[in-house]
């Protein structure tokens, strides 16, 4: 081993230097240990929550109000996902709760498309995209109508066009993009 005769000269003179470079490497190893057993636990925590959340979404159990943050909380009834024993009735029955949830933001229906089924779609998921006139207001509840209850449906394009005249009773144009997922195509 080759060490400078200066650093042994200097360590023999103060000896106090290595022992106390000893304990802060012993301090500074315990806190890592300390820390990474702090996060382990922290994950684990995370983990089993975790756990128990997807055991009562597959066993399609309420939720009880003694589960911590879930007080005043209730789930929409209703099956998450889209009903119909074919393609057609299925899409039928997304076009149907899109007309009722524009309908009770008070808006009015223009169009709808219904996304081609020639075409393989996404793992079960069908698609509707619907042109409709409704108040600037009225945005917000549509999309909390829309998204909030059952089936789930998860909006996919939002693309809105303000007023072209600043009259009071003036409406928006808006073009919604919506998809859910149908029980009978997985």
């Amino acid at each position: 081993m080759i060490t400078s005769p200066g650093i042994n000269r200097y360590l023999t003179r103060h000896p106090a230097i290595p022992v106390l470079i000893y304990i802060g490497l012993v301090v500074a190893l315990g806190l890592t240990a300390l820390l990474m057993l702090i996060d382990i636990a922290d994950r684990y925590g995370a983990v089993n929550a975790s756990a128990e959340a997807l055991a009562r979404l597959e066993r399609r159990a309420p939720v009880s109000p003694s589960d911590a943050g879930w007080e005043g909380l209730s789930a929409p009834a209703g099956s998450p996902f889209l009903q119909g024993g074919t393609v057609t009735i299925a899409s039928a029955a997304l076009l149907e709760r899109l007309t009722g949830a524009v309908a009770r933001a008070g808006g009015n229906l223009v169009s709808f498309e219904v996304e081609s089924q020639s075409a393989p779609s996404r793992n079960g998921y069908m698609k509707v995209i619907i042109n409709c006139e409704l108040e600037q207001e009225a945005l917000q509840r549509l999309l909390y109508d829309i998204e909030a209850g059952m089936p789930f449906l998860f909006v996919d394009q939002l693309a809105a066009q303000a007023p072209l005249s600043a009259n009071d009773g003036a409406r928006m144009r808006l073009v919604l993009g919506v998809s859910g997922l149908w029980a009978g195509g997985t």
